[in-house]
């Protein structure tokens, strides 16, 4: 049986751990639905440096610590958010879908004009309100899934 020498496995163990630094941190992508007026917490697996948002009326980050980010559902659509470390590897990029919030909510058509209703035992206006159809997303008016 040969033995190794100390210098060897020193050498060895310093070229074990040059290489785990230099290995890219795997981003977590694909798609992710957040209710509107809801969060997600994301946790990552390296430092995060920058955020992007691709629309921000649809979907805001806010970083809560290095390591940990926390999506807020804004407006109903599609964006995309991307975070990266310091040296522009991805940490985080998927597609944000912001849907129809809780059970309990109601969107309530009078000609173009719609309002979000929340709904208990009775229901009232939230401050969500839309001038236009165009500006709010189609629904039948029936409570949200």
């Amino acid at each position: 049986m040969t033995q190794v020498s100390k210098p060897r496995s020193i050498l060895a163990a310093s070229l074990f751990a040059l290489c785990m630094a230099a290995t890219p941190v795997l981003a977590q992508s694909g798609s992710m639905s957040v209710g509107i007026d809801r969060t997600q917490r994301v946790s990552l697996r390296g430092t995060v440096s920058s955020v992007i948002v691709s629309n921000p009326a649809i979907a805001d980050v806010t970083v809560v610590d290095a390591n940990t980010l926390v999506i807020i559902g804004k407006g109903y659509g599609q964006t995309e958010i991307l975070a990266v470390d310091a040296i522009g590897r991805p940490l985080f990029q998927n597609q944000i879908i912001v849907s129809g919030g809780s059970p309990g909510s109601l969107r309530v058509w009078r000609g173009g004009q719609a309002t979000e209703m929340a709904c208990a035992a009775t229901c009232s206006p939230s401050l969500r309100t839309y001038e236009n159809a165009s500006a709010a997303p189609a629904a039948s008016g029936v409570p949200t899934p």
